[in-house]
């Protein structure tokens, strides 16, 4: 976990250190060293309550989903969404994970989705917390992608002998892990496939919806790996379909006016673990960067995550989203 300790005080240095000390520096030339110690003292006071106590300030955040391709057997409908675990963050602390678990539980959904990001570098870190989240429970299941973490290629050693093909040897060797553990976790991972969800109507006939689960799509300097073709083999135009793509930028990029596809659900931005109000400095990088958009019949939620490569939150606290389907 090397890299995740050196990520970790850079960012602490640059939060706690660097950025008060240029506010202090630009303050003093404009209104002295007495005010301009305040904004540093403020900055300070909110990065520690961020890294002690705001990473686990855990929020249930609740939407609706309103389509007419809505069968009416599944008016009302509970769809349960996690994104960004990064788990390997929490190794020191696993109680965090459990809270999500009994958090989520307690919400009795009808399914649980994971929009990516199970880990931060590697398959490992996630062996410890197997059997606690093997405890989340939902009746028609548990559905999961790829984040652009779960491919590992991040951590990749630095050793000069790890050439281009061992290095992907070692990619993969943690990507057919990661599968083998979310199996285990019974969790069904979509790797550009659909499944479908029945229900019967007060007729006694079979309706439907479908969950499709992209590999993640972005734009650079991620990578892609997903096909939305193989994805929505077998579908019909006009069935109500859930979407599960990890980066938001999917959606405008790929969904929106492509498809008919009337949710989308994604993570990856964590609105950058800060946010002031409206404001996050996710806004800079992506147009969708949390909550719930609305265009043209098609609804694209946002994820801010739950977890992320350093245990700070301010502003943007852990969330677990919870997506009503609604008949309209």
């Amino acid at each position: 976990m090397k890299h995740n300790t050196k990520i970790r005080i850079s960012a602490a240095l640059m939060m706690l250190v660097v950025m008060p000390g240029l506010i202090y520096a630009v303050g003093a030339l404009f209104m002295g060293w007495k005010w301009a110690f305040v904004f540093p003292t403020l900055l300070i006071a909110a990065e520690l309550y961020g890294t002690l106590y705001g990473w686990r300030h855990l929020v249930v955040k609740k939407c609706t989903c309103k389509s007419l391709l809505l069968p009416k057997s599944f008016e009302g409908y509970k769809v349960l969404q996690i994104s960004d675990l990064h788990v390997g963050t929490f190794l020191e602390t696993p109680h965090f994970v459990g809270k999500i678990v009994e958090k989520v539980n307690s919400l009795h959904p009808d399914v649980i989705v994971f929009t990516g990001d199970l880990v931060n570098i590697k398959a490992t870190e996630a062996v410890p917390f197997v059997k606690i989240l093997k405890k989340l429970n939902a009746p028609d299941g548990i559905y999961s992608v790829m984040g652009n973490h779960d491919y590992c290629e991040y951590g990749i050693p630095a050793d000069k002998s790890f050439n281009k093909f061992t290095r992907q040897r070692w990619a993969l060797r943690n990507q057919h892990a990661m599968k083998f553990l979310q199996r285990q976790m019974g969790w069904r991972l979509l790797m550009n496939e659909n499944v479908k969800i029945t229900r019967q109507n007060e007729h006694g006939k079979e309706e439907s919806i479908h969950i499709i689960g992209v590999e993640n799509i972005s734009k650079p300097p991620f990578k892609d790996y997903g096909n939305m073709d193989k994805a929505m083999e077998g579908m019909k135009i006009g069935t109500f379909k859930i979407l599960l793509t990890h980066d938001p930028s999917h959606w405008r990029r790929g969904v929106l006016g492509k498809t008919d596809i009337a949710l989308t659900l994604s993570g990856h931005t964590h609105a950058a673990q800060l946010k002031l109000g409206n404001f996050s400095p996710a806004k800079w990088m992506y147009h969708e960067w949390g909550g719930k958009y609305v265009e043209d019949g098609s609804t694209l939620h946002v994820s801010l995550g739950v977890g992320g490569t350093m245990p700070f939150r301010l502003g943007a606290w852990p969330e677990i989203n919870e997506i009503t389907l609604v008949r309209h």
